[in-house]
Order: structure tokens, then C-alpha cells, then sequence
């Protein structure tokens, strides 16, 4: 008996360490999935927003692309440490020009010309004084460094940055959304955006016309924003100063 009752013990214990142990293995299997599903969930979660921003950037930034090709001056206020009046303007497909009036300043601290002669920096003769503009024709070298004074007021500066933006930000988890504002009586589309590891919100808008409206990046205390805007520059600003004294720069200076 005591054998039939240890074996019945033994069979029973049996019988019961089956169906823990297959409980325990279909918890193990429930965990993997919750472990596992949530990864998949991220991931696609990842993907969405990836898509999503690029699609909000794209739209934006198609419609800024067709306006590189126009011909058109627009004036902006800059803030800041050091607020100024700039005016950027271009005649595709080689005409530009840019000037940065410090504001209360009497003439531009910097007057940039490029035409088909070259690229010109321009500087005003002291009040009173009579005396000519002077320009410097830049070489290639000291030219490249210049034009990055202007980059942020053009199309594809900013083109370039929301395509990278727009992974990035889809990766950290962040989303790129549009808005709508109005800044000195021109309504603007926007895209939002939040950098990674960058506090803040950024705003860069587009006019109807398809160029820079407004941009203010969350860790630049200087924003900027359209004043006037025509499709007619003059002539002259693509021109050096009647009567200017023009000299070349030296070779790889800046």
C-alpha cells in the first residue's frame, strides 16, 4: 500500500508539475510576444513618424523650390543682439544681390553684387566725404566665404536642412507639423518642429510666392521676417555703385 500510495504521490506530483510547467512556459511565450509586439509597435510607431514628417517637409519644401527659380527682392527685419534691414534679391540665373543695414546705421555694413562680371563686396563712402563707393572683385575662395553671410535667406539652405530634419526628428520620436501665420500682412505656411536635444520650438514659413517668410530656430536668438517682397527689382541692385572704385581682393583672403 505504501508504495501503491507513494507511487499515487509520485504520479500525482507528475500530474501536477505538467501543467505548471506548461504554464510557465506560456507566460514565458505571452512575455516574449508583450516584449517582442512592443518593439514591432516602436518600430512602426518610428516608421509612421518618419513618413509623416517627410511628407509635411515635402510639402513645404516643393513649394519653396519653385521659388528659387524667380526672379523677385524681398526686405527683412532681423532680431536680435544686433537687429538689422536686409534685403536679398535674384534674377536667376546668375544675378544676385544682399545688403545688411545695421538698424540706425546710414548705409549697409555689407553690400554684396553678383552679376556676370563676378561677385562684388561694395562698401559706402563716409558721410559728407564725396568719395566713390569702393567694391573688391572676389576670388573664388574669399567669394564661397562671403556667401555664406546670405545662406540663410535662400530656399535650398533650408531645403536641405528639413530633409535631414525630417528623419532625425521621426527617429527621436519627434513630429514636424504645419501651421499658418501672418507677418506684416503676408500669410505664410509653416512647418514646427522640435529638435532633438534642442529645447524649443522652431518655425520656418514660406510666402504664397514660395520664399522664406519667417524663421525663427529654437537655439538662435535671431529670427527674421519678410517686410516687402516684388517680383520687379531694380535693375541697379544688381550692378555696382555708379563711379565706384573697383580693386581685386588678394588671392585666398577673406
Amino acid at each position: 500500500m505504501a508504495r501503491d500510495t507513494d507511487g499515487s504521490q509520485r504520479r500525482a506530483t507528475g500530474r501536477c508539475r505538467g501543467p505548471v510547467a506548461r504554464a510557465a512556459v506560456a507566460l514565458a511565450v505571452i512575455t516574449l510576444c508583450l516584449t517582442g509586439c512592443g518593439v514591432v509597435n516602436e518600430a512602426k510607431a518610428a516608421v509612421h513618424d518618419v513618413e509623416g514628417n517627410k511628407a509635411t517637409v515635402d510639402a513645404f519644401t516643393s513649394k519653396v523650390q519653385n521659388g528659387e527659380s524667380t526672379t523677385f527682392s524681398a526686405t527683412y527685419v532681423t532680431t536680435g543682439s544686433a537687429p538689422a534691414t536686409v534685403t536679398y534679391a535674384v534674377q536667376p540665373p546668375k544675378e544676385l544681390a544682399f545688403t545688411d543695414t545695421p538698424t540706425g546705421s546710414a548705409g549697409p555694413s555689407l553690400d554684396l553684387v553678383v552679376n556676370p562680371s563676378g561677385e562684388f563686396s561694395c562698401t559706402p563712402p563716409s558721410a559728407g566725404s564725396g568719395s566713390p563707393w569702393s567694391c573688391v572683385k572676389l576670388d573664388a575662395t574669399t567669394a564661397a566665404g562671403q556667401n555664406q553671410l546670405f545662406d540663410v535667406y535662400t530656399p535650398s539652405h533650408w531645403v536641405s536642412f528639413l530633409k535631414g530634419l525630417a528623419l532625425a526628428a521621426g527617429i527621436a520620436g519627434d513630429h514636424v507639423t504645419s501651421s499658418t501665420m501672418t507677418v506684416n500682412g503676408f500669410p505664410l505656411q509653416c512647418v514646427d518642429f522640435v529638435a532633438p536635444g534642442v529645447p524649443g520650438t522652431s518655425t520656418i514659413c514660406s510666402t504664397a510666392q514660395g520664399i522664406l517668410g519667417y524663421v525663427k530656430v529654437a537655439s538662435d536668438a535671431t529670427s527674421f521676417a519678410i517686410t516687402h517682397y516684388t517680383t520687379s527689382p531694380a535693375a541697379s541692385l544688381f550692378q555696382t555703385p555708379p563711379g565706384a572704385d573697383i580693386s581685386a581682393s588678394p588671392s585666398g583672403t577673406t
